[in-house]
């Protein structure tokens, strides 16, 4: 059996991170710690299409930090899809709410680099909004 525990281990710690990063006024420091998690070229599909990179994604952490009262991110059916020396490629399901009541639900595949002293970095998401 192929081992993806380190891999879904940081969707979780990162989406932990997210989530505190959105729901509350949080000191800049740790967006400069949650960015650390991402590769310098990173890159992401939206849900609705649009294409980002890391300046992209950290504009969107600064514009968004502490603005999504009771934002809560729940994860599951976490898929290995493919584990090699350099990292892994994994998706899973997240459903995200907020006090406004705001619900969406999508999947997502994300592309990790393990670099060199064991450091799993984000290199690519893709995100799909989801029915269900």
């Amino acid at each position: 059996m192929t081992d993806y525990t380190e891999y879904f281990e940081e969707v979780i710690k990162a989406h932990v991170a997210i989530e505190q990063w959105l729901a509350e006024e949080r000191d800049g420091r740790e967006l400069e710690q949650l960015l650390t998690r991402f590769s310098p070229q990173f890159s992401m599909v939206s849900p609705l299409g649009r294409v980002l990179d890391f300046a992209a994604l950290n504009e969107l952490f600064m514009l968004a930090g502490g603005k999504k009262l009771g934002f809560r991110i729940e994860l599951s059916e976490f898929r290995g899809i493919a584990l090699h020396d350099g990292g892994a490629t994994v998706s899973y399901r997240e459903q995200q709410t907020d006090a406004t009541g705001l619900h969406s639900d999508r999947r997502s595949t994300v592309v990790f680099e393990k670099q060199a002293d064991g450091k799993v970095l984000w290199r690519h998401l893709h995100e799909t909004f989801s029915q269900g």
